[in-house]
């Protein structure tokens, strides 16, 4: 076996922070790799050699930012509670995540969507995200069919379109919280989106209560 290399001699929790706050502030294309050199404080090669690339680097600090402020969005999975109320923690959780303070504002994963590529340059960059989304959005269904199920929504309720519904709901916050939307409003949106859910009967191919 060949020997092993020289230990690394920095905090990788550390620097995927940082990283993932670079990003999540500036985008992936907006971000250069002298300006993650100076968040992280390590060389080209340190990077390179730790992650393999810029984009190797991103992908990790989606998957940091999806163990953490990202993880809001897991409550959707939590069967212990009814479906309503998991869509309602899903989208006000969001809301509270989005518009705290104490980091960038907005959805990595969401903000991260626009990244626009010639060819497949940026290929990889896009099917990370898209997974992530991918996720959220097979979440969604599986609850929504919950709500049929148990007989919180109609039986002739369009699943797809109420997680279409739900879902660009949930892309859209970051889009409204970088426009300056005030997080109260958000939750009267959301709550207003509820009430489809409320309503006894609907009509399902509108989308709207009967």
């Amino acid at each position: 076996m060949p020997p092993a290399g020289r230990p690394r001699t920095f905090d990788e929790e550390l620097v995927l922070e940082a990283a993932m706050l670079l990003f999540w502030r500036q985008g992936y294309e907006a971000t250069s790799l002298a300006q993650l050199r100076e968040a992280t404080g390590l060389s080209s090669a340190s990077l390179y050699g730790a992650f393999g690339s810029k984009e190797g680097l991103f992908t990790r600090a989606v998957e940091h930012y999806v163990a953490g402020p990202g993880s809001v969005t897991d409550v959707i999975a939590d069967e212990a509670l009814s479906p309503r109320e998991a869509i309602a923690r899903l989208l006000h959780g969001s809301i509270d995540m989005q518009t705290d303070p104490s980091h960038p504002r907005g959805c990595l994963v969401a903000l991260s969507g626009t990244v626009e590529a010639h060819g497949t340059e940026h290929a990889g960059v896009r099917e990370v995200v898209a997974a992530r989304r991918a996720t959220d959005r097979a979440r969604i269904a599986a609850t929504v069919t919950r709500g049929v199920t148990s007989g919180e929504l109609a039986e002739d309720t369009d699943v797809d379109a109420v997680t279409a519904m739900i879902h660009g709901f949930l892309l859209g916050i970051s889009t409204q919280v970088c426009d300056g939307i005030p997080a109260q409003r958000l939750h009267a949106a959301a709550d207003a989106l509820l009430a489809y859910w409320d309503a006894p009967r609907r009509n399902t191919s509108g989308l709207r209560p009967a």
